[in-house]
């Protein structure tokens, strides 16, 4: 028997609180983390330079989802081979950066707090638009649904300027 828990959509991001914390109607006073710093981000995350790639979260609603950016700089390693006098960022690396941005989410799900989920699939991924150096990567992650706490499954897009670049569906799964 499968256990799948799945997730409502969430309100637009204009109706979500623009401050760093707000306070959960629930009465308990405790404050809800709604942005995250690059520091912060580390703590959740186990990648480092040069694979990490989310410098900042913007936007979370906890189970629910996560807006994060990457500042794209033409001093990325990857720049120098991809491609030499054009530099474009590799397709691979939008998708690893919008699954970063949906592992602040999952790391963060009750009950699987510090868990560790790896890639167990992309589906319908496309590219729309290329990614140079000097863009700004917005990444946007809704959790669709999670079965028996081990998989889940992201609906993920970027943008750059508000046009579309990346988006798809990243499935993952959590090792202990």
């Amino acid at each position: 028997m499968t256990t799948s828990i799945e997730v409502n959509s969430v309100q637009s991001a204009e109706s979500t609180p623009s401050q760093s914390e707000s306070t959960p109607p629930n009465g308990t006073g405790t404050a809800l983390k709604t942005t995250f710093t690059l520091e912060e981000v580390q703590q959740l995350l186990p990648h480092r330079y040069p694979f990490a790639l989310v410098d900042r979260i913007i936007e979370y609603v906890p189970a629910k989802r996560a807006v994060g950016i990457k500042n794209v700089t033409f001093n990325e390693p990857h720049f120098q081979g991809h491609f030499p006098g054009r530099p474009i960022m590799p397709g691979v690396l939008i998708v690893e950066a919008m699954a970063q941005v949906g592992g602040v989410v999952l790391t963060q799900f009750p009950g699987m707090e510090g868990s560790l989920f790896l890639f167990a699939g992309i589906d319908k991924v496309r590219f729309r638009r290329q990614v140079i150096p000097g863009d700004q990567l917005v990444m946007t992650t809704e959790l669709v649904r999670v079965s028996q706490r081990r998989i889940a499954k992201m609906q993920a897009r970027a943008e750059v300027d508000g046009q579309l670049v990346t988006e798809g569906e990243l499935l993952f799964s959590r090792v202990d």
